[in-house]
């Protein structure tokens, strides 16, 4: 049986809302646009039901809600910024990873807009999740492995840079990070990682309540 959390802002999210990075040509006028079943798996086959209901009892605990927040808003914009990234996230893993955090270009910018919500196997997020540790990918094309992954073709996009946001006790609560359709040169990739650990640290720093050090 899966943990029903007493907190309704930390009950799953069941609505329809708009899912994010969507395949090309498939937009849905209702709801945005969205990534079809079946998509290849990058990082965890599924999330273990224990593994979810600690992350839902953590926020809980925490009285951390699932809602869209300005303040991981603006951490997201923060760090897309000082990456040269269009898009940047804070990303709960939950039962559909959930973009608490979001920044994205202008609705007029000609670039793909993206929603709140994507199915927990899309994307390499859940990689970082399952590693424990920061993906850097300046061109996601530089190994198959990463290379083969719908957000590529929903959205072209050549680099991601991403890290866990992991909690005290252990739990891994989802990730921070940063995408572009550009690759990155590979020289840059340790000031990118940087950037994004350094999010994760203050972006558990507020899920926690501690202040950053």
């Amino acid at each position: 049986m899966s943990y029903q959390p007493n907190n309704p802002h930390l009950a799953p999210q069941n609505a329809p809302s708009a899912l994010s990075l969507p395949q090309r040509g498939m937009r849905d006028t209702a709801h945005g646009l969205s990534i079809p079943a079946g998509a290849t798996v990058t990082g965890l086959q599924a999330q273990q039901p224990t593994e979810l209901a600690q992350r839902y009892e953590l926020l809980e605990r925490l009285g951390v809600s699932t809602a869209a927040s300005e303040d991981f808003d603006d951490l997201a914009r923060d760090m897309a910024e000082q990456a040269g990234f269009l898009y940047g996230f804070v990303n709960l893993l939950l039962d559909e990873q959930t973009f608490v955090g979001l920044h994205q270009p202008p609705a007029d910018s000609g670039h793909i807009m993206v929603g709140r919500t994507m199915n927990q196997d899309h994307g390499w997020c859940p990689e970082v999740v399952a590693r424990k540790k920061a993906l850097p990918l300046h061109d996601v094309h530089a190994s198959p492995r990463f290379s083969g992954n719908h957000v590529v073709d929903a959205v072209g996009i050549r680099s991601y840079f991403g890290a866990p946001l992991i909690h005290d006790s252990g739990t891994v609560l989802g990730t921070v990070c940063v995408i572009d359709p550009k690759e990155r040169p590979l020289s840059e990739a340790r000031r990118l990682r940087d950037i994004v650990i350094n999010a994760g640290v203050q972006a558990m720093a507020r899920i926690a309540h501690t202040p950053v050090r």
